[in-house]
C-alpha cells in the first residue's frame, strides 16, 4: 500500500482564551530550520508530550479534538460542516499556517493553499511580484514560475492590471489572481477552502474545470465547500467536522447525505438551548427556547395548504428594546432559495419566556424538501447586531399535486411563478399572450 500523501494521527487545535499568537515564533523557527536542514518534499509536526500536560483546560476552547485520517495520493477530499465546525482551522494546520495543539500531520509534496481571498499576497507588491513570491514559497525555481506565468494572467483575467500593486485590487480580482497561482504553480498538494463562494457565475465555473483537470492529473486535492452539488462533483470522498470532531468520514454521497438528512437532527418542537450556534458573535441578550412547526406533525413537515407556519419561545436574558426574526430558506442540496424579516417585535422584560408564530407563504415553492436557519437580530440600519441564530433546522416538505406532479423537473430551479402575464414577441410584434395559473 504506498504511502498517503496526507496524515493525520489524532490532531487537536487549543486557543488559549484571550491570548493571540501563542507559538508564533516557534513556528517560524521551525520552518526556517526544517528548510535548511530538512527534507523538502515531506514535513512532519510532532507535539511533545510535556507541552501536552501544561495545557490549562478550562482556559482553552478547543476547535479541533481526536481528527485522525489519511488521503491516498491522488485523491480529491471534500470537507464539510456548518460554519464554526472547525474546517477553516483544519486547513490551517494542514498549511502550517498555524501549530497544533496534540497530535501529528505528515504531509508528503509541495502545497499550495487558497485558505481566503489575498492569503499569501503582499498588498504593496504588484501582481507579478506576488506570482513569483508564492512560486518560491512553494520551492519553486524563477524558470518554473516563469513558464506557467502566461497561464495564470490569462486564467486571472488581471492582464491590464498585472503590474498594479494587488492592494489597488477588488476582493474578485484578488481571489482569481490567487486560485490562479495555487491551480497552475503544481503543487503536488491543493488545499482550497470556499473559493467558489466568491467571483461570478463564469469564474466560478472555469474554477470547476479547472479543479476537475488538477484531480484528473493525479494531484491531491482538498476541497472545503458548503456548496454540496461542487462537492458532489469533485470528490470520490467526504469528511464532516462538527464541533471540532470528525463526524463521518467515506464516500462522498453517503457523506453528504447524512449531513443534509432530517434525520441528523429533529426540530419538531424540541427545546433548542443545547444546540450548537452556526457561528461566533452571537449577543445573547435573546434566545430561542424551543422551536418547531405550529402543527405537530412528523419530522419533516408536510406543506400541503402553501404556509410555513413556525412556533417559537424566546427568551429575554437582558433587557433589549426590540428585534427582528430573520429566516432563510435552503434546499436539500444546501442552497439557499431565499431570506425575509419579521417586522419589528418589541422586546420583554429580562426573564421573559415569549411564544411567538411566524407565517410565511411558500405556495410558489416546487415540491420537495427544505430546510431553514433562523436568527434574532436587532433592527438597525447597516450591519445587524446577532441575539441568536440556528442552522440547520425545521425541514419540510412541498408536496407534488395535480399537474405539476406530472411536469416537476428538478433542474427547472426551487421557484414556481404563478400568475404571471407573459408576452411574447416576434420582430417587435406580440404574436402571443398568455397568464399562467396554478394546477388544479
Amino acid at each position: 500500500m504506498s504511502t498517503p500523501a496526507i496524515r493525520v494521527e489524532n490532531l487537536g487545535k487549543s486557543y488559549k482564551l484571550g491570548l493571540t499568537h501563542s507559538g508564533s515564533i516557534r513556528e517560524l523557527v521551525n520552518k526556517t530550520a526544517g528548510k535548511l536542514f530538512g527534507k523538502a518534499d515531506i514535513k512532519s509536526v510532532e507535539i511533545a508530550e510535556s507541552h501536552k500536560n501544561q495545557i490549562d483546560e478550562e482556559n482553552n476552547f478547543w476547535a479541533l479534538k481526536g481528527i485522525s485520517f489519511d488521503v491516498p495520493q491522488g485523491e480529491v477530499l471534500g470537507v464539510i460542516g456548518k460554519n464554526g465546525a472547525g474546517k477553516s482551522t483544519l486547513l490551517k494546520l494542514l498549511s502550517q499556517i498555524t501549530t497544533p495543539t496534540t497530535g501529528r500531520i505528515e504531509i508528503r509534496g509541495r502545497v499550495a493553499a487558497l485558505l481566503e481571498v489575498g492569503t499569501g499576497f503582499h498588498p504593496e507588491l504588484t501582481g507579478r511580484e506576488n506570482v513569483y513570491l508564492n512560486g518560491t514559497i512553494l520551492g519553486m525555481t524563477k524558470a518554473e514560475v516563469k513558464k506557467q506565468f502566461d497561464a495564470i494572467v490569462d486564467f486571472a483575467g488581471v492582464e491590464q492590471f498585472i503590474d498594479t500593486p494587488v492592494k489597488r485590487y477588488s476582493s474578485g480580482m484578488t481571489v482569481r489572481l490567487g486560485f490562479a497561482v495555487a491551480a497552475h504553480l503544481d503543487p503536488e498538494i491543493l488545499i482550497v477552502d470556499e473559493v467558489l463562494a466568491v467571483g461570478d457565475v463564469e469564474f466560478q465555473k472555469r474554477c470547476l474545470e479547472k479543479m476537475e483537470d488538477v484531480s484528473k492529473s493525479g494531484r491531491t486535492v482538498l476541497f472545503v465547500s458548503h456548496n454540496m452539488a461542487s462537492i458532489r462533483t469533485l470528490t470520490t470522498r467526504a469528511l464532516l467536522i462538527s464541533t471540532g470532531e470528525l463526524k463521518e468520514i467515506g464516500a462522498t454521497e453517503k457523506v453528504v447525505g447524512y449531513y443534509l438528512s432530517p434525520e441528523r437532527r429533529s426540530m419538531m418542537g424540541d427545546d433548542v438551548t443545547q444546540l450548537e450556534r452556526p457561528f461566533g458573535g452571537l449577543d445573547g441578550a435573546i434566545k430561542f427556547q424551543e422551536l418547531g412547526f405550529t402543527s405537530q406533525q412528523n419530522s419533516p413537515a408536510i406543506i400541503e395548504d402553501g404556509e410555513l407556519n413556525i412556533r417559537m419561545k424566546i427568551k429575554s436574558y437582558k433587557q433589549t428594546e426590540n428585534f427582528q426574526i430573520g429566516l432563510t430558506i435552503y434546499r436539500s442540496d444546501h442552497n439557499p432559495v431565499g431570506s425575509t424579516f419579521s417586522s419589528i417585535i418589541p422586546s420583554g422584560i429580562k426573564g421573559d419566556v415569549n411564544e411567538y408564530h411566524f407565517t410565511l407563504p411558500v405556495e410558489s415553492l416546487a415540491p420537495g424538501r427544505y430546510h431553514c436557519a433562523i436568527s434574532l437580530v436587532e433592527p438597525r440600519s447597516g450591519m445587524k447586531i446577532f441575539f441568536d441564530a440556528l442552522s440547520d433546522i425545521l425541514f419540510f416538505e412541498v408536496i407534488e399535486n395535480g399537474m405539476e406532479k406530472l411536469n416537476c423537473n428538478r433542474s427547472w430551479g426551487a421557484i414556481r411563478f404563478h400568475g404571471l402575464k407573459l408576452m411574447i414577441e416576434f420582430n417587435n410584434s406580440p404574436c402571443l399572450k398568455f397568464t399562467t395559473t396554478n394546477p388544479k
